[in-house]
């Protein structure tokens, strides 16, 4: 078991560092910054943790949840970016996505705060709370998201064979994943090493999908005159330079009015 605990974590950052080349060869690391970030910080907390583990045991459970906070706010940027490259055909759900991703950070951060004040505790323990909180948040949003696609993939037109849909698809799956694992250990904490393992192996399926399918041919972006849905997608796409037009319009006949 304790061989495993290691060999694991090194077969995750040889797996992530194939993704990461196979997304450089592809031109890709520049389409999708932030989840070729996700990947790097991944590897680099793996490298931090495995040595502060064995070596600095004391300092571990800082260092852990010091880079838990950090990957759970790149896994919701990462989010964001994955939304907005999908929809990008759609420019009028794009501006309604980021309001909404501007005002569920703003909630994350809101709900943090909250929780960390109402913990009891010392100040190590009312953060703890509060990072995981906020990580089964992203999570959730994550799961959210695969729902998202899987459910509006035909009537927008998306397909599986795209890189962002590809992408969109292995973080929803990790995050369902995680928050059973994380239910799993809260239920049955003598499994917990068990789940932990189970998380691994499914993290390693979920970067082997990634490879295989950021290596294939990839299919043109959906568009909203292929979308099955394009009628409705236009009216939403519309109003925006018509109102434009018709304050250009107002504006110009009160300029004449007053000559």
């Amino acid at each position: 078991m304790a061989l495993l605990q290691i060999i694991l974590p090194l077969i995750i950052v040889g797996m992530e560092s194939a993704v990461m080349f196979l997304m450089i060869k592809r031109k890709l690391s520049a389409t999708y910054p932030l989840f070729f970030g996700f990947l790097g910080l991944n590897i680099l907390a793996v490298a931090i943790l495995l040595p502060v583990f064995y070596y600095a045991r004391g300092q571990y459970f800082y260092v852990y949840w010091a880079a838990s906070t950090v990957l759970m706010l790149v896994g919701f940027a990462v989010l964001y970016e994955g939304f907005v490259n999908i929809l990008k055909p759609f420019s009028a759900v794009v501006d309604l996505a980021k309001m909404l991703f501007g005002w569920a950070a703003l909630f994350l951060l809101l709900a943090a705060f909250l929780t960390a004040l109402v913990t009891s505790g010392p100040h190590a323990t009312k953060i703890v709370v509060a990072v995981d909180l906020c990580d089964r948040c992203v999570h959730l949003m994550q799961c959210g998201l695969l729902m998202l696609l899987v459910l509006f993939e035909k009537r927008l037109n998306f397909s599986w064979r795209n890189s962002g849909m590809c992408i969109a698809l292995g973080i929803g799956a990790n995050a369902a994943i995680d928050l059973v694992v994380s239910y799993g250990q809260g239920r049955f904490p003598a499994l917990m090493s068990q789940f932990d393992m189970l998380n691994s192996l499914s993290f390693i399926g979920i970067l082997a999908f990634w490879a295989f399918r950021l290596k294939a041919t990839e299919s043109a972006p959906a568009t909203v005159a292929g979308s099955p849905s394009r009628v409705i997608l236009q009216r939403w796409t519309r109003p925006v330079p018509e109102l434009l037009c018709w304050k250009r319009l107002t504006a110009g006949g009160g300029g004449a009015t007053r000559l």
